[in-house]
């Protein structure tokens, strides 16, 4: 893709960006999920597959709700799961959500929502990755992605690492077309690895969970995943490319350098 392609500009900031990446968040999670039931003010998901994955069983506010309400109607609604899970779609519910849920036991995270301004970057002679197609038939992502799990979560039980690392088979369901993109080392491991979620009717497409494996880490390979998830996301015709990072942790920073801008913000609250 050339630097003069419109695909390539850098994006006008359409006021309705937001309403769109929430949009597509909430369509994402009703349709990966393996129910899913209306609730006073927004949806519960469920997937009793990968029950340890907290995506897969939440609670997901979307309307008009009352923020002291919102610990019983969790409590109501998910009391047959070990785990309370909340996502509060609308910024300033969230924010006026916090006092009740934090007294309630709740620890409060805020995402970002960040959307791509800068131009596509074009492919680089070191860039090594490829679509993975289909159940994966060497274990190669599964392998990697298992290892890392384990790395971030070294108390965890069997059973909670395989949700985590298998839920990636309910994603598939949750988007037009759903890729899992990996860069490789010189031996053909993969190193590092994203997500991406493509809807080319809507023009809208998410990156998610761009990861490398420790032992790999600052040799650039997250970088040629995430410029192939965007030259791939451009080529559908998404000219909305978003993500998701956590307000306190530093890869917003890093997606900042990278062309990336905050648009929005949503509150998602745990309890364990």
């Amino acid at each position: 893709m050339s630097q003069n392609d419109p695909r390539n500009a850098p994006r006008n900031d359409p006021s309705n960006d937001l309403q769109r990446i929430i949009d597509f968040r909430i369509s994402f999670a009703r349709r990966q999920a393996g129910e899913v039931r209306e609730v006073p003010g927004g949806f519960l998901v469920l997937h009793r597959q990968y029950e340890r994955s907290h995506e897969h069983n939440q609670l997901h506010i979307t309307g008009p709700a009352d923020p002291e309400g919102l610990p019983e109607l969790a409590d109501e609604v998910m009391a047959f799961l070990p785990h309370r899970r909340i996502t509060v779609h609308d910024e300033a519910l969230g924010l006026i959500s916090v006092p009740a849920l934090e007294q309630a036991g709740y620890t409060h995270v805020t995402e970002v929502l960040m959307v791509h301004t800068g131009p596509v970057p074009e492919a680089g002679a070191a860039d090594v990755v490829e679509r993975e197609l289909g159940p994966d038939p060497h274990g190669l992502l599964r392998r990697a992605v298992t290892a890392q799990q384990w790395r971030w979560m070294p108390d965890a039980d069997e059973k909670t690492v395989h949700d985590l690392v298998e839920r990636r088979t309910a994603r598939r369901a949750g988007a037009e077309e759903v890729l899992f993109l990996a860069a490789h080392d010189d031996s053909g491991e993969i190193v590092s690895w994203a997500d991406l979620y493509l809807e080319p009717a809507a023009g809208v497409a998410q990156i998610e969970e761009v990861a490398t494996a420790e032992p790999y880490l600052r040799r650039g390979y997250a970088d040629s995943v995430l410029a192939s998830a965007l030259r791939r996301a451009a080529a559908a015709g998404c000219a909305l490319r978003f993500l998701v990072a956590d307000q306190d942790d530093w890869p917003l920073r890093w997606y900042g350098r990278r062309g990336f801008r905050a648009v929005g913000r949503v509150h998602s609250f745990s309890r364990f």
